[in-house]
């Protein structure tokens, strides 16, 4: 061992704690969660400052997505390109953000869910707000910057973001145990309260809502509950119910039409396939009867989604079904989880604005001192160059007596006269008088001889008067408060008159929805369900007409209700149960659905031992046969469950079931079970207990060690003859034993 080495000994577990602990809080602060600030996550921010840095202005050729992308992994954000070019995506999406932030070129996703172009062929260039609200200053000292991953660059550990972005814009992020969701605001509504703020720092969350309403979606949309948002901005946490906008066009005939114009922000990508398919669920499955058709005719001016209805169906209550049965009414869940001094913290809508307030009165303090000391240090070169014009010959003198620039220099600036060769008498006292300092006597140095020109003199005088107003100006601003308020909400209205829009959303109280679901008429059904799994249900009378096509074709031929469920039992020991009503009902030579489609039954990984309706299960019993050989009788209303998918018996490990029947309450039936070295054991089923279905059961025979069970026969009046080795057995001729026996070798 080296003699430098030390081996340090500790608890691993207090490893473990301190490591995860230290990695969430990487994953909080450096990557999913917004700054309180400037209201961008640390990806957004790296790509922004990098466009900046290429020089990706509004009025420059847009650039290859491939380039930023590129250019901000190797300098900035070294976590792959995928979430860099999703970030820029995001960014530039309309749909998705109140005030896109990057102008994109070319297919940048639609509102559908379709996805990007590859980012080697989409472009790219900053927004104009961007570039005045967002990065501006940046050259003005007004944040820090930190190095990067490598140490090679410097990036702003913050933007100087002049407009509460992360209300304007919301955030979506999801972290180590917790998770950021901001809904976008009205761009010229949180202006006004940023300004209200200002105005009255006391200032309380129900007076801040009389000019921030409400979220503003750029889906637009209606917020249906009004009344909750005072809490919801209180606390920073709650839901927000949002539905679509519904317009009822009238058709020749008197027929109308449901017109989709705006969607619920929740629906945006593909929930608006999965709405068009529940819409058509409804139809399939006769919830409605008042859809004919349903069709997306949206496009780049904007959401049309076209219901076409029956002639007299009730418009209101078919309203009340979509916002109840599918997306177009949906909850927004609101958790304003942002880094606030460094650490996440959830806030109120006030204490953001105060945040963001706060942020604006640093960079606008950081801002004028470097403006202040840039004036100071232009006030004392023009005092300097000013003063040299009054004593120029003389300088002149200084510079052709001197043998090198240090000289001269030391001159201008001590007085200093030794090394200097003086032409006229009393040259050399007025030099010793001189005493400009060390930045305007570089000055007079690099002056050009133009300088000397009246004109320039004036000119350079009216520059000077200049130089002090902007001193008195940037002097006023830093030490009245006041005066630096004026500033910022001077700029805060050029920006809301130069991008502020009307607000999309519609804020208010709507009554719950009360959809009366129509009754279903009760009747009779045929399910059938062929051997490639398609099931459908047709009429009784259907099948009347076609009993003997039906009965050949299908598998399965179950008589049921149609208001009943169908259970499957399959050889896993999983009960899958699926309603009659969403089996597809019509014609007998209607191909059907497959029935992996419409439950949870897998036909690649489970076969079905026994399927039949709840309803000719009830007060039945059913007898299950596992291929350990463990049986038991359970009663059909153990099986009257919710659940789609639910355990129909418990089983042992690597075990699987051979049987599960429906047993006949009037004959006395007799079960059979035959092992793969042919031992025989007959008894009734009578002798088989009662258990529940999360029960082993018992055994029916002892199966030797070598041997394992092959097959289960369930006897009744009829004769059962099997072929073993082409010697035939009459199963119903073996002698009668008891369960748990060892049965009797055929051969």
């Amino acid at each position: 061992m080296q003699q430098n080495e030390q081996i340090i000994q500790t608890e691993y577990s207090e490893i473990m704690q301190k490591s995860y602990i230290d990695y969430a809080m990487s994953v909080i602060i450096a990557r999913a969660l917004p700054d309180v600030r400037d209201g961008l996550k640390p990806v957004q921010r790296r790509t922004l400052y990098d466009m900046h840095e290429l020089g990706i202005r509004c009025d420059k050729p847009y650039r290859k997505c491939a380039r930023i992308v590129g250019d901000t992994m190797g300098k900035y954000h070294p976590h792959g390109d995928s979430s860099i070019y999703e970030a820029l995506v995001v960014m530039a999406q309309e749909f998705k953000k109140g005030l896109p932030l990057v102008d994109g070129h070319g297919n940048f996703g639609s509102i559908e869910g379709d996805g990007a172009a590859a980012m080697r062929y989409t472009e790219a260039r900053l927004q104009k707000i961007t570039q005045e609200a967002y990065l501006a200053d940046l050259d003005k000292n007004v944040v820090d910057f930190v190095s990067n991953f490598d140490e090679t660059e410097k990036e702003p550990s913050v933007l100087p973001v002049k407009v509460p972005n992360l209300l304007i814009n919301g955030a979506e992020g999801i972290a180590v145990g917790m998770a950021t969701s901001i809904p976008p605001h009205n761009f010229s509504e949180v202006i006004d309260g940023v300004k209200a703020y200002m105005k009255n720092p006391d200032i309380t969350t129900e007076e801040m809502m009389d000019y921030i309403k409400g979220p503003d979606f750029p889906t637009g949309g209606l917020v249906v509950n009004k009344d909750d948002l005072l809490k919801i901005y209180e606390t920073g946490t709650g839901k927000i119910k949002v539905r679509g906008k519904v317009e009822i066009e009238q058709e020749k005939g008197g027929k109308q039409r449901l017109v989709i114009t705006e969607i619920p922000y929740p629906m945006i990508g593909a929930n608006i396939g999965k709405f068009l398919m529940d819409v058509y669920h409804l139809v399939e499955t006769r919830k409605t009867n008042g859809i004919v058709d349903i069709s997306n005719q949206s496009s780049k001016e904007g959401i049309r989604i076209v219901l076409d209805l029956k002639k007299g169906v009730n418009v209101e209550n078919l309203c009340n079904m979509l916002y109840k049965k599918t997306r177009l009414e949906d909850t927004f869940g609101v958790n304003m989880l942002a880094v606030a001094e460094g650490k996440p913290e959830t806030m109120g809508i006030v204490s953001i604005i105060r945040h963001h307030v706060n942020f604006q009165y640093e960079l606008a303090t950081r801002k004028y001192k470097t403006l202040l000391a840039k004036e100071l240090e232009k006030k004392e070169v023009q005092e300097g160059l000013i003063k040299a014009c009054d004593v120029i010959d003389l300088i002149i003198e200084i510079l052709r007596g001197s043998k090198n620039i240090k000289d001269a220099k030391d001159c201008l600036i001590n007085g200093t006269t030794e090394k200097i060769k003086f032409r006229y008498k009393g040259s050399e006292a007025d030099a010793k008088q001189l005493c400009f300092t060390e930045r305007q006597a570089t000055a007079i140095l690099e002056m050009r001889l133009h300088k000397l020109i009246g004109l320039e003199i004036e000119v350079l005088k009216k520059e000077h008067e200049t130089t002090l107003a902007n001193i008195a100006k940037y002097e006023e601003i830093l030490e009245n408060r006041v005066a630096m308020a004026k500033v910022i909400i001077k700029e805060l209205n050029h920006f809301q008159k130069e991008y502020g829009t009307p607000r999309k959303t519609v804020i208010e109280n709507a009554a719950e929805v009360v959809y009366e679901e129509n009754k279903v008429e009760e009747m009779p059904v045929i399910l059938l369900m062929d051997r490639f799994g398609y099931v459908k249900t047709i009429d009784v009378s259907t099948y009347e007409r076609n009993k003997e096509a039906a009965d050949t074709e299908n598998k399965y031929v179950i008589s049921c209700m149609n208001t009943d469920k169908i259970c499957i039992f399959t050889d896993k020991g999983q009960l899958h149960t699926v309603k009659v009503l969403d089996l597809p009902h019509g014609k007998f030579r209607d191909k059907g659905t497959p029935i992996d489609n419409v439950s949870n039954y897998n036909s690649r990984e489970e076969t079905i031992l026994c399927i039949n309706s709840l309803g000719n299960l009830l007060g039945k019993k059913l007898l299950f046969v596992s291929s350990s050989g463990m049986m038991k009788q359970v009663v059909g209303e153990e099986f009257d469950v919710s659940k789609r998918t639910t355990m129909a018996t418990k089983l042992n490990e690597g075990e699987t079931l051979l049987l599960v029947h429906i047993l006949s309450e009037t004959e006395e039936e007799s079960i059979v079970m035959q092992t793969e070295k042919n031992m025989f054991l007959r008894f009734f089923v009578s002798d088989v207990p009662e258990k529940k279905k999360s029960a082993l059961g018992v055994r029916g025979m002892k199966i030797d060690t070598k041997d394992k069970l092959k097959e289960v026969y369930l006897l009744k009046q009829e004769e059962k003859i099997i072929t073993i080795k082409e010697k035939e057995i009459a199963l119903h001729r073996l002698r009668i034993a008891n369960r748990d026996g060892k049965g009797v070798k055929k051969t």
